[in-house]
């Protein structure tokens, strides 16, 4: 077997279906690289990028917000509240999320706003990394 199965969902529909060669995801501990016959696992993902690397060597990008990364023995699924397509993520509107959760940061308000605006600023990061990546794939 030199493919897997990838499913790329989100609370609002399926974002991928397909075979690849790889599929490249953040855990919560680090940089998670599958690969066909990959042992079997679950792990919550961090707000990032998952690249599917595809048969001919094409690679698709992707945002997701966090969420779960399953591997069984003939697929990967990963299941997020928010994926996007790297291509179709809103530059300009992640650097305003950026701006506001980091203005939220610095006026230093309850400890519950304090959370949520660090979870809306990893969120815009991790977008802005994905763009970023996307962009120097795209120079290669």
């Amino acid at each position: 077997m030199t493919t897997i199965r990838c499913d790329i969902v989100s609370a609002e529909a399926e974002i991928f279906h397909g075979e690849a060669v790889m599929v490249v995801a953040t855990g919560e501990l680090g940089e998670l690289g599958i690969t066909p016959r990959h042992a079997p696992l679950i792990t919550r993902l961090k707000p990032g990028h998952v690249d599917v690397v595809l048969e001919g060597g094409e690679r698709q990008q992707f945002y997701v917000s966090g969420g779960i990364l399953e591997v069984q023995p003939q697929v990967v699924t990963v299941l997020a509240d928010t994926a996007v397509r790297a291509a179709d993520l809103d530059e300009a509107a992640a650097q305003r999320a950026k701006k506001e959760a980091e203005d939220a940061l610095s006026s230093r308000a309850d400890a519950m706003e304090v959370s949520e605006a660090q979870t809306k600023l990893a969120q815009a990061l991790a977008q802005l990394q994905a763009l970023e990546r996307l962009r120097k794939n795209l120079k290669h």
